[in-house]
Formats: structure tokens, C-alpha cells, sequence
């Protein structure tokens, strides 16, 4: 799939704000996508939705609260088989198959997220010569932790220490490489409400939901290197790629 080419920017910048953040909730909202520590979107009653069926049948719904918090989706997803088809399910549809690749992973996790009291808030990582990554993201006391779906060791689970969205993309960069063992990811994008496509149904739909990676490929991303960083790094040692690629789901040969 080809790129469009966007404007970059080497950083996100975030000035606290002089009105205190419990005046309005939009404040928070604003806070917690751009990772100020003193906003926290979890108090902001606005993204609660646990009250809500969210379009989910009772015991979908109530498997996705069974899962009860961050670390408990996580373990459901890394239960789950990798799944190798290029298809773009619904949560429903990952519920029902029990499998997912990375996007239907990071999709499936903002929903049961979303399901458990949280936003439902995606993250997109650009790599170069490489497939892009999707996470899933959320915070706790002012740091940011993420969930995600990969076919690489290292490149899922995150606890909530991070101080920033660039802080906790940065912990996915040394062993996010290709089957060259080039280190290979670029940028990071702004986070993403899936919310927004609520009128599409993309948490329950049985069509795919492709309307959630254009979107992807639009949103502004964030530089992570500069271009002599790139030029000086160094392939991953023969430890490292049997170590993240252990387990490593492959495609079989076309007959």
C-alpha cells in the first residue's frame, strides 16, 4: 500500500495549560491524547463507557469485561493464534475467529478497553523498508502504558511507566526490525479515538473496516530519527532476532 507524503515534526510538544483541568472536560481530552501528565482522560466522564452495550451482544459484551483491565486483554490476545490473512475484522469478528493480526489486535484491544472504562485510542507506527505496527493505548496516573498484537517477541505489551507518547513509542524502536535485521521504524502518529467511527460500526460490523488504516495513512506522524541517526545504525545481533522472532508465525509457500 502506498504512502502519501506527509509533513513530520521531531517531537510533540505539550505546554500545561493556566486553567485548572477539572473546569472542562475538554481540557482533559486534549491532556491525555497529547500525554500532560497533569490531565488524565480517565476521570473524564465523557469516555466512560462501560455503561454502554457498545453495539455488542450480552455475552460478547460480557467476555470483554471478563477480561477486567489492560494486562487481562493482553493475555487474551497473545492466547489467541497470529493471524496471517490480510483482512481488516471487526472486534466481533476477531471475537468469534479467536484470531488477529497486528491492526485487528490494536482495533480489538481499544474496544475491550473501551468495554472496561477506558478511551478506545490507537496508536500508528511508520517503519522504513518494513510493515507498519498498530497499538493500542492508555494511561494511568499520568503515564502511558499500550497493548498490541504482534508476530515478534517484543513489540506487544507495555505497562503504564511512560511519561510520554514519544517515550513509549521509543521502548518499541531496538528490536522492531526486518527479516534483514535492519532496526526500521520511523515515526509515530498522534493517537487515534476510534470512537470517531462509531456511525461505521467498526467494533461490531462483519465488513472489514479498512476506513480505520486510510484514516492511518493521513494523520500526521512524528519523526523519531534524524537522518544521520539512521545512517549509523546497526543491524540486530544473531541473539536478538532468534530471541523476537521465536515463535514467529510465516506464511506457507504458495503451491
Amino acid at each position: 500500500m502506498q504512502r502519501r507524503t506527509r509533513k513530520h515534526n521531531h517531537e510533540v510538544n505539550c505546554r500545561p495549560s493556566d486553567t485548572a483541568p477539572e473546569i472542562a472536560c475538554a481540557r482533559n481530552v486534549v491532556g491525555y491524547l497529547l500525554g500532560c501528565p497533569e490531565y488524565d482522560a480517565l476521570h473524564c466522564n465523557h469516555f466512560i463507557m462501560a455503561n454502554d452495550d457498545l453495539g455488542f451482544t450480552p455475552a460478547e459484551l460480557r467476555k470483554l469485561r471478563s477480561l477486567k483491565d489492560p494486562y487481562g486483554i493482553q493475555r487474551f490476545l497473545d492466547d489467541m493464534p497470529y493471524h496471517l490473512g490480510d483482512t481488516a475484522w471487526s472486534p466481533r469478528r476477531v471475537l468469534r475467529e479467536n484470531t488477529a493480526h497486528c491492526l485487528e489486535g490494536a482495533i480489538f484491544a481499544a474496544a475491550a478497553l473501551r468495554a472496561n472504562g477506558y478511551p478506545p485510542l490507537i496508536l500508528d507506527f511508520e517503519a522504513e523498508q518494513d510493515t507498519d505496527h498498530v497499538i493500542a493505548v492508555y494511561r494511568v496516573k499520568g503515564h502511558w502504558g499500550s497493548l498490541a498484537k504482534s508476530n515478534y517477541t517484543s513489540c506487544r505489551y507495555r505497562e503504564p511507566v511512560y511519561r510520554s507518547l514519544r517515550e513509549l513509542a521509543m521502548s518499541y524502536f531496538d528490536t522492531y526490525f526486518n527479516l534483514r535485521r535492519k532496526r526500521t521504524m520511523r515515526t509515530f502518529s498522534r493517537p487515534v479515538n476510534l470512537k470517531r467511527f462509531d456511525d461505521q460500526q467498526w467494533m461490531t460490523t462483519e465488513k472489514p473496516i479498512w476506513f480505520v488504516i486510510y484514516y492511518l495513512l493521513e494523520i500526521h506522524h512524528y519523526k523519531l530519527l534524524s537522518r544521520a541517526m539512521i545512517n549509523r545504525l546497526h543491524r540486530v545481533d544473531e541473539r536478538t532476532f532468534q530471541a523476537e522472532t521465536l515463535g514467529k508465525r510465516y506464511k506457507s509457500p504458495a503451491s
